[in-house]
């Protein structure tokens, strides 16, 4: 399904509360600007944006881009990784604020795409996530909004989702991912999303402890954990244009994929009497991982 068709569901609202932005960049001034541009015309009321920048090689382009669009920017001295550099850009944000839009930078808001996820937080006050209807450049669709992994479908994903798509696992784990209807989901894409202020910082935001992916699905986990609910909210839409910055570190992000499924997996079953099975994920999670970077 096509952006075009989707736009005619989207209505403007004004939003009653104060919203802000947060995005992450390493070496993306190159798609900011397009972001930064379509948050404007994402939602009828000013918001207050922050960038931050993991120690991007560009960041005297990505400064000047976020400060000719009156965001604040706020330049770390390494690259901490996306959960925790969304962490900075949320101590850097107004007090004020009561939901927060956390975005990669390769992200093109549609106009409306902000108050459509507001309008949902206001019909649903137990929900304390809301994710937008993404799509790619080629305008499919992004399975954005998934179930929980399970143990099986989990560690099959993990371990096959890459080199056999269409294993079973992998189907199961993504079986509602494509369906265009708001509803609850056991998570929501990092790539785009809004959060309550008040209920991201009660669960400790982003777990810090992983570098990138897997932060997303670990959020929704523990939302779910303290009572609230993940929304998919498809009225919403943006467009996610690829791995910018991870593409440049192919290998290395294979190996950090593998190390946050891992994590993940042994900290959902973390009993000790689990002892040999964490082995054996680490183990094939491993060998997965050196298999994958040599056929790179």
């Amino acid at each position: 399904m096509r952006s075009r068709s989707l736009l005619s569901w989207t209505t403007r609202v004004t939003p009653p509360q104060r919203v802000g932005v947060v995005t992450v960049t390493f070496n993306t001034g190159d798609t900011l600007e397009s972001f930064l541009s379509s948050v404007t015309e994402a939602s009828v009321a000013p918001v207050d944006v922050v960038v931050v920048d993991n120690a991007s090689s560009d960041v005297a382009v990505a400064r000047q881009i976020a400060e000719s669009h009156g965001a604040r920017f706020v330049a770390l001295d390494g690259n901490v990784g996306y959960g925790a550099g969304v962490g900075s850009g949320f101590d850097a944000l107004a007090a004020d604020c009561d939901f927060v839009l956390i975005s990669n930078p390769d992200v093109t808001l549609q106009p409306g795409a902000i108050d459509e996820l507001l309008r949902a937080a206001l019909e649903h006050p137990d929900a304390g996530a809301f994710g937008p209807l993404i799509l790619t450049a080629e305008g499919d669709i992004y399975p954005s909004a998934r179930k929980l992994p399970s143990l099986r479908t989990g560690v099959g994903h993990a371990m096959f989702g890459r080199v056999w798509p269409s294993n079973p696992w992998t189907r199961s784990y993504r079986a509602e991912s494509t369906v265009i209807e708001a509803r609850d989901a056991g998570w929501l894409s990092g790539a785009c999303l809004l959060v309550r202020t008040d209920a991201f910082a009660a669960v400790g935001g982003f777990d810090k402890g992983y570098f990138m992916y897997f932060e997303d699905v670990d959020l929704g986990a523990r939302l779910t954990e303290a009572g609230w609910k993940n929304r998919y909210v498809p009225t919403s839409i943006v467009t996610h244009t690829g791995a910018h910055s991870t593409s440049q570190h192919s290998h290395r992000m294979d190996r950090v994929h593998h190390a946050s499924a891992y994590r993940y997996l042994s900290r959902k079953y973390s009993a000790w009497y689990l002892g040999p099975l964490r082995f054996a994920l680490r183990v094939g999670l491993r060998t997965r991982s050196t298999w994958t970077t040599r056929k790179r």
